[in-house]
C-alpha cells in the first residue's frame, strides 16, 4: 500500500489529491493543512470588497469533506513543523490540541504555496499585530478586510501590482478614499509597458485615486482615524511624503513557503523549488527524486521563451501542476508564457511575455480572446451570478490569468 503525503491544500494541493486518489484509490492519501478551509480563491478578495460576490462561500470549489469522501485522510488545522525528505517522514502538530504526531509516507508532495512578503519597515509589525495594517492573501485576510471595507472612509493600499491594483479600484469603486503607493513610477510597471499603464493610471484617476508612485515606504505610524480617536487610524511615512487613513492594505508581493524544505531541496534564490516536467523534485545536488514532487505557489515554471525556470505564482500553474502529478510521471507539464489578464475600470488589459522581452500587449481586448494567442481563453469578472468564478472551472477570473480554452 502506498502512502502519500500532501503539505499544504490551496489549488495544487487540492488538485493534487484529487488526481492521485483518482488514478490510484487503493492509495492512502494524508493532506495537512493549517487552515479550516481549503481551496480559497484568494484573487477574488478585490471582487468581494467591490461587493461583486454574491456569496463568499462560491469563492471555495471545495472543501475537507469532498476530498475526504474522495478517500483522502484530512489533518486540518495541522501545522507541519518538520519534513526529513531523506527518512520519509514528518511531524505535524494538531493546532487545536497541541498533539504532535509523526506520519511516515511513501510519496511527498509539496503544495506549501506562497506567503506575503511583509519587508522590514518601521512600525510594521506593530500595525500588523493591531490591524491597522492588514495582508491580502488568505480567507482570514480577506474577512478582515471585508469588514474594515464596510466602515472604512480612507485606506492606503501599497504595492500597484495585480493585488494592489484590484484593492484600491475597488475600494475606490465602494467610495473609500483610496490612495496608491508604490516604489516604483508606474502601476503595474513589472507587468506592462508605459503605453498600457498610461491608461491604467488615467483610469484611477477618474475613480479619484490618489497615486503616490515613485515613493518607498518607509514606516508605518499610529494616528487618528476618520472616527477622530487616536490610534485608530493609520499613517504610511515614505521618502517624499505622508499619507494617514482609517486602513492600510499590503500588497507587496508572495514568497514561497518553502522553508521547511531549506537544504533539502534544489531551489531559486527566492526558496521556489526546482521542478523538472513532471513535477519532480531535486536534491540541492540536481539528483532527481521519484517520491518528492512539487506544485502551484511553492515550486518554479518552465518559462517557455526562455526555458528557464522562473517563479509564476498564478492559480492556473498551481491547477494544472496539481492535476499532473497524479500521473505519475507519465504528463508533461507545457511551462507557461506569463499570460495574464487585469482589469481597470472599464478595461481589460492583457499581456503575453515579459515586459522586458518585446511582450505583445493588448488594449481593451475582445471578450472571446482577451488580446492572447488563440489557444487561451481570457476571463476577468464573470459578474455577480457567477460569484466571480467561472462556471465548472476552479479558476476565479480576478486572478489575472489565463482559462485554457
Amino acid at each position: 500500500m502506498t502512502t502519500v503525503a500532501i503539505v499544504g491544500c490551496t489549488h495544487a494541493g487540492t488538485f493534487a489529491a484529487t488526481s492521485i486518489l483518482k488514478q490510484h484509490p487503493d492509495w492512502t492519501v494524508h493532506v495537512f493543512e493549517r487552515n479550516d478551509s481549503l481551496s480559497f480563491l484568494s484573487c477574488g478578495i478585490a471582487l468581494w470588497v467591490g461587493d461583486h460576490v454574491s456569496d463568499p462561500k462560491r469563492m471555495f470549489y471545495s472543501s475537507p469533506k469532498a476530498l475526504a469522501e474522495a478517500g483522502a485522510t484530512m489533518h486540518m488545522r495541522h501545522d507541519v513543523l518538520d519534513v526529513d525528505v531523506a527518512g520519509k517522514v514528518l511531524r505535524a502538530r494538531d493546532m487545536n490540541t497541541g498533539e504532535v504526531g509523526e506520519y511516515r509516507y511513501d510519496k511527498l508532495v509539496i503544495t506549501t504555496g506562497s506567503a506575503p512578503v511583509v519587508p522590514p519597515i518601521d512600525g510594521l509589525d506593530e500595525a500588523l499585530e493591531s490591524g491597522r495594517v492588514l495582508l491580502c492573501k488568505n480567507w482570514d485576510h480577506a474577512m478582515a478586510i471585508k469588514e474594515r471595507a464596510g466602515s472604512a472612509k480612507s485606506a492606503v493600499v501599497i504595492g500597484a501590482g495585480y493585488i494592489g491594483a484590484e484593492i484600491a479600484e475597488q475600494f475606490s469603486e465602494i467610495g473609500v478614499k483610496t490612495t496608491l503607493v508604490d516604489a516604483l513610477d508606474r502601476v503595474l510597471a513589472n507587468n506592462f509597458d508605459a503605453t498600457i499603464t498610461d491608461d491604467v493610471e488615467q483610469a484611477f484617476d477618474e475613480h479619484g485615486v490618489t497615486l503616490a508612485l515613485g515613493q518607498k515606504v518607509t514606516a508605518f505610524r499610529p494616528a487618528a482615524g476618520s472616527d477622530g480617536i487616536e490610534g485608530s487610524g493609520v499613517t504610511v511615512v515614505t521618502e517624499k511624503g505622508e499619507y494617514t487613513a482609517d486602513v492600510a492594505i499590503l500588497g507587496a508581493g508572495f514568497r514561497p513557503n518553502t522553508a521547511l524544505f531549506a537544504d533539502q531541496l534544489r531551489m531559486l534564490k527566492n526558496g521556489a523549488i526546482v521542478i523538472d516536467d513532471y513535477m519532480r523534485a531535486s536534491l540541492p545536488d540536481n539528483t532527481v527524486l521519484d517520491d518528492v514532487f512539487a506544485a502551484g505557489d511553492s515550486a518554479t515554471v518552465r518559462y517557455n521563451p526562455t526555458g528557464a525556470d522562473d517563479y509564476i505564482p498564478l492559480a492556473t500553474n498551481a491547477v494544472r501542476q496539481g492535476l499532473l502529478i497524479g500521473d505519475e510521471a507519465v504528463s508533461r507539464h507545457a511551462g507557461h508564457q506569463r499570460s495574464a489578464v487585469v482589469r481597470s475600470g472599464d478595461v481589460r488589459h492583457g499581456t503575453h511575455r515579459r515586459r522586458r522581452e518585446t511582450p505583445r500587449h493588448r488594449r481593451e481586448i475582445d471578450d472571446d480572446h482577451a488580446g492572447l494567442p488563440p489557444r487561451f481563453h481570457a476571463h476577468h469578472h464573470a459578474g455577480d451570478d457567477h460569484a466571480g468564478v467561472e462556471p465548472g472551472h476552479p479558476t476565479h477570473p480576478g486572478c489575472a490569468v489565463p482559462v485554457e480554452a
